[in-house]
């Protein structure tokens, strides 16, 4: 047969990576598609990189005479290039173990695999891709909503303590993986409509943001501290506002002199923005003489369960019950910029908000409006 007349061809995609992509060029009644198989080719350097790239080729040319099979004997559906018989678990699957190979991702290899356990739970072991309706998705909402258990590791479990019910993080967490399988099935092709369309995930729970006052932050100064190195860091993130993560990798080559102002410019670990902040005078004094580009500003503070129980007590001997944490010095500071005046867009620069809802969080919590209002009210009680 000859080759330049066969329906469907393997061919090969180089990306910006430098790694070739390899996918199916599907012809067939005058219409062309696509299957992309998720397979790489790496450059190679080694040769364990050549031995990697042939059993990559081999896997893809055995897909490739598959889909030639199912062609043949009218089972795969070319007439529309969708792959709706593909077995949705099998593809969840191959998708957790992709993402968690995935440098960028192996923090949230846990929350992947739970996700698929609950899945795994839910679904059919022959479940295809014909079955993912909008009503299966709001199906398995429902279920990590009301019926989905935390997974009690102990042999010997109590009754009550299997039948747990999910955290809403965990629930967020869950479908928005199963929103990850199913938004990359609709871009491989695997199936024409996207399900997911009108079906709401979950919504992330508004937490207390715990601050200091003004006052408290002056009775912190005041109060002794064990560790040199945490109160010099954690009263700086007070009055920049600035991350644990920004403060311990911050070198003096970030830290500029700009008129009279001194300058932090640095991107934020967090988010890989890049910021360029104005300080104040008084924080400048916690930094510190200045040392070498290459040095750290803190070179002593890099954050422990040691320093979290020391800022306990540093807080305690200041008199302040609150329970802070490290992140409380970049709520304080948000909090006392809008109690001062600043304005909401300001202080979202100043964040390094990339919304303005998050900061919109800390207005809720100053809103001197409402303070007033409630002040309004006359005197109804004797002695008030």
């Amino acid at each position: 047969m000859d080759k330049s007349k066969e329906p469907i061809r393997l061919r090969k995609r180089i990306l910006k990576t430098g790694n070739t992509s390899l996918y199916l060029d599907i012809y067939h009644n005058g219409k062309r598609s696509y299957e992309y198989l998720n397979l790489y080719l790496v450059p190679e350097k080694t040769r364990a990189d050549k031995e990697k790239n042939k059993d990559t080729l081999r896997l893809a040319d055995a897909v490739r005479a598959q889909r030639v099979v199912e062609f043949q004997n009218g089972r795969f559906g070319f007439d529309d290039g969708y792959k709706l018989d593909t077995n949705f678990l099998d593809y969840c699957r191959m998708m957790c173990e992709k993402r968690g190979q995935n440098p960028a991702s192996r923090g949230n290899r846990g929350n992947w695999r739970g996700a698929l356990r609950h899945l795994e739970r839910y679904c059919r072991p022959d479940m295809t891709f014909r079955d993912v309706t909008p009503a299966f998705v709001r199906g398995f909402r429902d279920y990590l909503d009301k019926t989905a258990h935390v997974q009690d590791k102990r042999k010997k479990a109590r009754t009550t303590e299997v039948h747990k019910t999910l955290s809403n993080g965990s629930k967020m967490s869950y479908f928005n993986k199963f929103r990850a399988c199913i938004n990359q099935a609709f871009e491989d092709g695997i199936i024409p409509k996207n399900p997911l369309r009108g079906v709401e995930g979950f919504k992330p729970e508004e937490r207390e943001r715990v601050y200091l006052t003004l006052d408290e932050v002056r009775a912190m100064v005041r109060a002794e501290c064990k560790y040199p190195a945490l109160r010099n860091a954690f009263l700086f993130s007070c009055l920049t506002g600035l991350r644990k993560s920004d403060i311990q990798k911050m070198t003096w080559s970030e830290v500029r002199q700009q008129g009279e102002f001194t300058r932090i410019v640095f991107r934020q670990k967090k988010t890989g923005g890049q910021e360029y902040i104005d300080i104040n005078p008084q924080a400048v004094a916690f930094m510190g003489e200045r040392g070498k580009p290459e040095d750290r500003v803190f070179p002593c503070f890099s954050y422990s369960s040691y320093y979290l129980m020391e800022l306990k007590r540093w807080a305690v001997r200041a008199g302040i019950t609150k329970d802070i944490t490290f992140h409380s010095g970049r709520h304080t500071f948000a909090v006392m910029m809008l109690d001062l005046g600043a304005d909401i867009y300001t202080v979202q620069k100043l964040l390094g908000h990339k919304e303005i809802h998050t900061t919109q969080i800390y207005a809720k919590m100053m809103d001197k409006k409402k303070q007033e209002a409630a002040m309004l009210i006359p005197p109804l009680l004797p002695g008030t």
